[in-house]
């Protein structure tokens, strides 16, 4: 064990645990501003659809692939994190059901690659 560190667990699950965590925060931050960039629509129109705009930029269409990545592991940690829990055998398999949604999580993502960002690698490769 490292020096200065009280965890005591497999590396894995620290990792899992932690990026469980981020992908959560990184959600909930986007369901705040996408609750406030819909009411604005209320206030004024205009600047509604100025927010809007702003939204269709390479810039954007990297986070909401990124958005979209924090979805799918948090997803499937979830579910992860479920069968620990409840299934019997759980924490003996917590590390092969972590790689298994790592895999399935690279796979998904590599399979969403470019129809998430076809318009970004058209306006950047022409």
């Amino acid at each position: 064990m490292p020096a200065g560190t009280l965890y005591r667990g497999q590396a894995e699950g620290m990792w899992s645990w932690v990026a469980h965590r981020v992908t959560g925060v990184l959600i909930f931050f986007f369901l705040f501003a996408h609750v406030l960039d819909t009411a604005l629509v209320r206030v004024s129109p205009h600047a509604y659809n100025t927010v809007i705009a702003t939204y269709k930029t390479p810039l954007v269409n990297l986070m909401e692939y990124g958005l979209t990545a924090a979805i799918l592991f948090h997803a499937l940690n979830g579910l992860r994190v479920i069968a620990v829990d409840f299934w019997a055998k759980g924490p003996k398999y917590q590390v092969q059901m972590l790689w298994t949604v790592v895999g399935v999580w690279l796979v998904t993502m590599g399979g969403m690659f470019y129809p998430i960002l076809r318009e970004t690698l058209r306006t950047w490769f022409g």
